[in-house]
């Protein structure tokens, strides 16, 4: 026979009612409720699925928001058993997700940040104008405040990512990799450095300079118009006024901020000595989570990618871009470290160890713009590896 549909009831076997229907009344709903809807197949066994007569109910939520969850972020809704349930068709009752808009307007109050340096560093500077009411937790490396917010030591990790002057700083692109945080923002901030002395010592007492070695090529020829020949490089601007100050070096002088002079009781000697006054370092913002993306702001995304070697393959990648007008603001190469040499062999040569390379790349465009996710997923064909580093509001303001 062909497969039929059919309402499988129980079998009710004919005997004489009883006169009192009371009790077969439980007897009779609990048939009720067993009914099953079953389809017979011909080479397949029954399947049934139970009809329940009464739909389970939808958790209510108090102003639909959960209780505010360790770093400040709204919680799941929490079920209030006298609340009445919301209309079948009105999801206005829902919890908003989370915008980069709420990150963008929130000080900071209750946040811990981790920046690398001593207090009084320009990377602490960097955080506080991040999140002004933040409390700031120093590190002694870069690394330490990577960790810091992935053991939940910190909330935010702000760390520099290029200098105008001095470039790139490579190690956090190493680190960007290694760990798994996601750039929730960034930060531009205008550097001013100082030259700073104990009390009583002035320029033409100084023979030597003490800085970061990056702070020290940034005023370099200024320092040779004073005089100080010698220079001796030191972790951070902020360290190299705070050994000045602990040591009562008198024949030495420190770069660093005015803010560090006021930390470590040094006199400022020279304000703004950097040879170049256009000198801004572009910080990023790192959390554990990312930020949901929009399209009425202006957004960047920070991705990283490596390809097959071959003629035209970073033509070929930067063609993704070219063709849907998204514009790119960096692009970069590091070794893979995981990978660092490939053999390349061909009939005119002998075999040769050649650098496999990581390509980190900056977009003028959001996550949330679809050409922004075919340009990746038409990369994604092709490359041989691809991550998105972070999609988040881009520093409109002036450094």
């Amino acid at each position: 026979m062909d497969s039929t549909a059919c309402l499988r009831l129980p079998f009710l076997p004919a005997r004489t009612r009883p006169s009192s229907s009371s009790s077969s009344s439980p007897r009779r709903a609990a048939r009720a409720s067993s009914i099953k809807c079953c389809t017979a197949a011909s080479d397949a066994g029954a399947s049934s699925a139970s009809i329940s007569s009464a739909s389970p109910r939808r958790p209510d939520v108090v102003n639909g928001v959960g209780p505010a969850g360790v770093d400040g972020l709204a919680g799941p809704p929490v079920p209030v058993p006298d609340s009445p349930a919301p209309a079948s068709r009105d999801l206005h009752w829902l919890p908003r997700p989370l915008t980069s808009a709420d990150l963008m307007g929130v000080s900071g109050e209750g946040l811990k940040v981790a920046y690398q340096g001593c207090p009084g560093a320009y990377s602490e500077a960097a955080a506080k104008k991040a999140y002004p009411n933040c409390q700031t937790v120093p590190c002694e490396h870069f690394d330490t405040a990577f960790k810091a917010v992935e053991n939940w030591l910190a909330d935010r990790a702000v760390l520099p990512l290029e200098n105008s002057l001095g470039g790139s700083i490579h190690r956090n692109f190493d680190l960007l990799l290694r760990h798994r945080l996601h750039i929730v923002g960034e930060v531009r901030l205008a550097v001013r450095h100082c030259l700073l002395a104990n009390p009583g010592v002035k320029i033409e007492n100084l023979k030597s300079a003490m800085s970061h070695p990056q702070a020290l090529a940034q005023c370099e020829h200024t320092l040779t118009e004073f005089g100080i020949e010698h220079r001796e490089a030191v972790d951070d601007t902020a360290g190299a006024a705070k050994t000045v100050a602990e040591q009562n070096l008198q024949d030495t002088g420190a770069i660093a901020s005015s803010l560090a002079a006021e930390l470590y009781g040094l006199n400022v000697l020279a304000e703004n000595i950097q040879d170049d006054k256009d000198n801004v370092t572009r910080f990023m913002m790192l959390a554990r989570e990312p930020i949901i993306p929009r399209t009425d702001k202006p957004f960047k995304t920070s991705i990283v990618f490596s390809l097959e070697e071959g003629p035209g393959q970073l033509f070929k990648a930067l063609g993704v871009f070219a063709l849907r007008e998204i514009n790119l603001t960096k692009i970069e190469s590091r070794p893979h470290k995981k990978r660092p040499l490939r053999i390349t062999d061909d009939s005119f040569s002998t075999p040769s160890k050649q650098f496999d390379y990581l390509f980190y790349m900056d977009l003028e465009a959001s996550m949330a713009d679809p050409k922004t996710q075919n340009a990746l997923g038409n990369l994604k064909e092709f490359a041989t590896f691809l991550r998105v580093l972070g999609s988040y509001p881009t520093d409109v303001n002036e450094a």
